[in-house]
């Protein structure tokens, strides 16, 4: 009898033990669905550091495309830097603090660091490889307009997609412990 169970105890923490293995698998496909694990970025900032997505895990993230010389994107950008005040401040949920991955598809730096400067866009997260709708970022998420962004939680999963002006915030509000 003590065998049978045994046995019975191995056979069912198997099971719960590949039932985690292949939920974490499938949380983990890297991808640019809701659900999938974002993939990763590197690029230099105006001062030429390399920045990485996933040195900011932790956060809740808005991966933020965007240029210079696009109006939709300067129209937009007033509220991203709402949001970025507003839950910089905030506590989160199931995630440290909240931070902005702005990717611009520019090909002039000063006219990307002056749109920086304009916009008050103050957070330290910017980057750019200068290659304009041929950048890399763009190319590994697909980007066809702009704005266009991501909120990704503190592991990296994506949760939200192309979310702009108060649908944004009504995102972000979703993850606040208490604004």
């Amino acid at each position: 009898m003590k065998t049978i169970f045994f046995a019975i105890t191995i056979f069912i923490g198997n099971i719960t033990n590949n039932t985690y293995q292949l939920e974490k698998q499938i949380q983990e496909t890297i991808g640019l669905e809701i659900g999938n694990k974002a993939p990763e970025l590197s690029f230099k900032n105006p001062k030429g550091k390399i920045i990485k997505l996933s040195s900011l895990r932790g956060n809740i993230v808005l991966i933020d495309f965007w240029a210079s010389w696009c109006g939709p994107c300067r129209r937009e950008n007033p509220n991203v830097v709402t949001a970025y005040n507003k839950y910089t401040k905030s506590k989160f949920k199931n995630a440290n603090g909240f931070k902005i991955y702005s990717i611009s598809l520019d090909k002039n730096k000063a006219a990307w660091e002056n749109a920086i400067r304009q916009d008050n866009l103050s957070w330290g997260e910017h980057v750019c490889d200068f290659k304009g709708w041929q950048s890399e970022a763009a190319i590994k998420y697909s980007i066809q307009q702009i704005p266009s962004n991501y909120i990704i939680d503190a592991n990296g999963i994506i949760i939200a997609k192309n979310v702009k002006g108060d649908l944004l915030h009504q995102e972000l509000d979703k993850l606040v412990k208490s604004l």
